[in-house]
């Protein structure tokens, strides 16, 4: 699949996925990495080392800080794939050093899969192993 580069990078890794969005500030702990927001499909798991899978990101403009924290904190994922990033969601992965793509058909990847990105300067390639 092809899509857009938001922050690039060539990474591989096992996808969490969520048909939700994402909440950053209030949904994920930023010294853990395990999303807390009550209700929310992935409640409970660990976004630190997976392929991030959501359609896009919502909330405060905090949620860019708190995807800084958890670079920084060592609980970060390992990359982004989004239908549709929008500022929150690019600013953060740009500040963490984080690959980051979008414009991809999410519905294709599946909780488990393992993907591997290859962000180049503006396209990038998913690939579903």
């Amino acid at each position: 699949m092809r899509g857009r580069t938001i922050y690039p990078g060539k990474v591989g890794g096992e996808a969490m996925v969520s048909k939700e969005p994402i909440g950053f500030y209030g949904g994920i702990d930023i010294k853990t990495g395990i999303v807390i927001e009550k209700g929310h499909e992935l409640e409970g798991k660990c976004v630190k080392d997976k392929i991030l899978v959501f359609p896009y990101g919502k909330g405060s403009t905090v949620g860019s800080y708190v995807i800084y924290g958890l670079k920084k904190n060592g609980v970060a994922p390992r990359a982004i794939i989004n239908k549709e990033t929008e500022t929150i969601v690019a600013t953060g992965a740009i500040l963490a050093a984080i690959p980051c793509v979008d414009g991809i058909d999410i519905e294709k990847i599946k909780d488990g899969d393992v993907v591997e990105i290859n962000a180049g300067e503006k396209e990038a390639e998913v690939i579903i192993k």
